[in-house]
């Protein structure tokens, strides 16, 4: 065939009415077994497929759930976790038959707008939340909305929508405690924004751990997750007259920015400046010196986010919040005890 087959193709060539096809085709009951297989075999021959238009007008459903990503567009085409996310999420819905449909804006303004459009078209089922913020006002948006949710941990707000958390602090605290180990006492954070739920909570770990090992927490700077500033912030960190002698970074581009501006200094790491970094990204692996950092289950998140969204959607009753493994320390070589006790 020549165009793409439909129902009625299915229905002329076994013989049978278009409803009785539409019935065997969504599993429905009221068709005899024979005649099922005989419809389905038919439908395998001509190539048919569902169409995702038909579906969603016969179910008022989209068949797709969305992403709001509210960062600089530079930030997310740079940061490893992204892609890997999203590729966790495709993996859940490519076999559902769902579609993700992403939206990346430079502001919280022009996210409002997204997810407004995303509801008011009915072009999504659902979305995921990523990036909580303190008192997230997005929470009652959704609500408002009547969208569909899962979030990224959990908010600090009364929220109705499940959520799919990992635990920074335990690799966090993880970190700090390595490096004291190694007989660091001066250590630095390059945090993330404090408004965001997930950056202020890697920086009160640090804060924390290093308060529990009775060394100082004043060298806690931050900034915005990008390359960029993690670089500068690293520079103004050496610049100092007491410069740390490492520095524990809030995510692995950061600190792979950071490694960058040492080495061009003429510093060795870890010889002269031990570096951490979050998130586990494969391209640590494969710096020189290879990074220490904190693994996440970047992957699984996003596969568990999205099934358990398509959950909500369908209104299974097995919805609820998952705790993912905790956050853990992968030592690599780039970080090594001071020159100063050696």
């Amino acid at each position: 065939m020549t165009t793409r087959p439909t129902i009625a193709d299915v229905a002329r060539e076994a013989g049978v009415s278009k409803g009785l096809v539409s019935f065997a085709l969504n599993d429905r009951p009221g068709v005899a077994a024979e005649t099922r297989d005989r419809i389905l075999s038919v439908a395998n021959a001509l190539g048919w497929r569902p169409s995702v238009r038909a579906r969603s007008l016969s179910t008022d459903r989209s068949f797709a759930l969305g992403l709001v990503i509210a960062r600089d567009p530079e930030i997310i085409s740079s940061d490893p976790f992204f892609p890997a996310f999203i590729a966790g999420i495709e993996g859940a819905l490519a076999p559902a038959g769902q579609a993700l449909v992403v939206s990346m804006v430079s502001n919280e303004e022009a996210e409002v707008a997204s997810y407004r459009q995303l509801a008011a078209h009915d072009r999504v089922d659902g979305v995921i939340l990523t990036d909580l913020r303190r008192d997230d006002p997005r929470i009652a948006l959704l609500e408002e909305l009547r969208l569909k949710a899962v979030t990224l941990g959990h908010p600090d707000v009364e929220s109705s929508f499940p959520a799919v958390a990992v635990d920074d602090g335990p690799g966090i605290r993880s970190a700090v405690e390595h490096l004291a180990e190694l007989g660091h006492r001066r250590i630095a954070h390059v945090a993330g924004p404090s408004s965001m739920l997930h950056g202020d909570r890697r920086s009160r770990s640090f804060v924390d751990a290093l308060r529990g090992l009775g060394l100082a927490s004043e060298l806690v700077v931050e900034t915005d997750f990008s390359a960029a500033g993690g670089a500068e912030t690293t520079a103004a960190l050496l610049d100092l007259d007491e410069p740390p002698t490492a520095i524990v970074f809030a995510n692995d581009l950061m600190a792979i920015a950071g490694l960058g501006v040492a080495q061009r200094r003429g510093l060795r790491v870890p010889d002269d400046l031990s570096i951490t970094g979050f998130d586990g990204s494969d391209i640590g692996a494969y710096l020189y010196p290879s990074l220490t950092t904190v693994t996440t289950p970047v992957l699984e998140w996003g596969r568990a986010a999205a099934e358990l969204l398509l959950k909500s959607v369908i209104g299974d009753d097995d919805v609820h919040d998952i705790e993912l493994p905790a956050a853990q320390l992968l030592v690599r070589m780039s970080t090594a005890p001071p020159r100063t006790i050696r």
